[in-house]
């Protein structure tokens, strides 16, 4: 998987990607904590809400921006992204209401939107063989699931000697240092779309795609099963720390790492895996996982003694989450890339983008006003119960007898 490194353009537009996600991991924890402060037991339903809005920043923006943006110069469009970033990253510390930081989250993500579609358009274009292109993903996959262990740990190591305010500079620098290795790297120019083609059509086609083959059908649902174990992490960790474990903010990150770690896990023992067992077998594993740990932290919750719950049944739930997430997530690349055929596949993976996401946008509100207003063993079962739904739905939607091959052998 590394050799691919040996690509000096693909090594520095990597390193970009990886530092700018080390910053968005930073501010994954200090956000969290600042909606403690400004709000307190209600921060479940804040940090739910910001969280929303970042998914519909995803699901409204990234599509448009990548059919807007298509004929621009792909360096300008991912330094523009990072300098947005790093300058509302720069004015989360000083908010003081609630609804600042919905403005300023809405603003962020929506240049994350732009930024990480474009980055994935270009690498087809640095890495043009398909054995080295599909191990680029794998290691882009990789780094995600690297942030979501070492960003943690690195908050809760900063977080021994300083205020958390000052996380969101580490996410300033992050996406400086971004921008300063993607001004310095040559990139491919990307071939010209033709522009007869309507822009409502360029928006839509890699959702067209993906509703027309049962493979990516049966994926789309199996977003939603992520979304539904991701979001309960993502949202109530700092409630479950700080209010039932009477926690730390170092707490806090060391809970979220315990979710990268158990995906990370995942991560390396899959390519292995898929060796001898299909995609499908894989995926499925994981779908059937992620609801089974969130009704058993449900049922957790619900008859503790005084709706406490021990450090070491957090741990344990949150890597079988993060492990069952990554079941699904990191195999999602192969369908993208076997499923879609080279003109289509960029399209395809900013689809991919913005539909997953989308899955949020239910599950975050879900997991913080559900947890805040009806109980905090409510809001696990509720979305153990969307997670099953989605489950069942891509059963369904991805027959056993579909095969995971390249589309010029099988459409789907």
């Amino acid at each position: 998987m590394l050799d691919v490194l040996a690509d000096r353009v693909f090594r520095r537009l990597f390193t970009a990607q990886v530092v700018a996600l080390a910053g968005t991991g930073l501010l994954t924890v200090a956000l969290g904590l600042l909606a403690y402060d400004l709000a307190g037991a209600n921060a479940g339903a804040v940090l739910g809400t910001a969280l929303a809005i970042k998914m519909l920043a995803y699901v409204v923006v990234a599509p448009v921006i990548a059919a807007v943006t298509e004929r621009l110069p792909r360096r300008a469009v991912l330094i523009t992204a990072d300098l947005v970033r790093a300058a509302i990253a720069l004015g989360l510390p000083l908010v003081e209401q609630v609804w600042q930081i919905y403005a300023l989250i809405f603003v962020l993500q929506a240049a994350s939107a732009t930024f990480t579609p474009a980055f994935q358009s270009i690498i087809p274009s640095v890495l043009p063989g398909e054995r080295e292109y599909t191990r680029a993903l794998s290691l882009s996959r990789l780094a995600y699931d690297l942030e979501a262990v070492l960003s943690p740990l690195l908050a809760a190591a900063a977080l021994t000697v300083m205020s958390y305010h000052w996380l969101f500079l580490g996410t300033v620098a992050g996406f400086l240092v971004s921008a300063l290795l993607v001004v310095t790297t040559t990139l491919p120019t990307p071939q010209a779309p033709q522009r007869s083609t309507p822009l409502t059509t360029r928006i839509l086609a890699g959702t067209r795609v993906m509703g027309s083959r049962p493979v990516l059908r049966g994926l789309l649902a199996l977003n939603l099963v992520v979304a539904a174990g991701t979001g309960l992490v993502l949202v109530n960790t700092v409630i479950y720390v700080r209010g039932l474990l009477g926690g730390s903010d170092t707490g806090v990150a060391i809970a979220l790492g315990c979710f990268g770690a158990g995906s990370m896990l995942v991560a390396l023992a899959l390519p292995r895996l898929l060796i001898g067992l299909p995609d499908r077998t894989i995926m499925f594993t994981g779908a059937v996982a992620v609801p089974a740990v969130l009704a058993a932290t449900a049922v957790l919750l619900a008859t503790a003694p005084g709706r406490a719950i021990s450090w070491a049944v957090l741990a344990l739930a949150w890597v079988a989450l993060g492990a069952a997430t990554s079941l699904i997530n990191t195999p999602a690349a192969r369908l993208l890339r076997y499923q879609s055929r080279e003109h289509e596949r960029t399209a395809v993976f900013t689809a991919q983008f913005s539909l997953s996401h989308a899955c949020f946008l239910l599950t975050y509100p879900l997991a913080g006003w559900v947890g805040a207003h009806a109980g905090h063993a409510i809001a696990p079962a509720i979305l153990a119960a969307v997670a099953t739904l989605a489950a069942i739905a891509a059963v369904r939607l991805w027959p056993a007898h579909r095969p995971v091959t390249p589309i010029r052998v099988a459409v789907g």
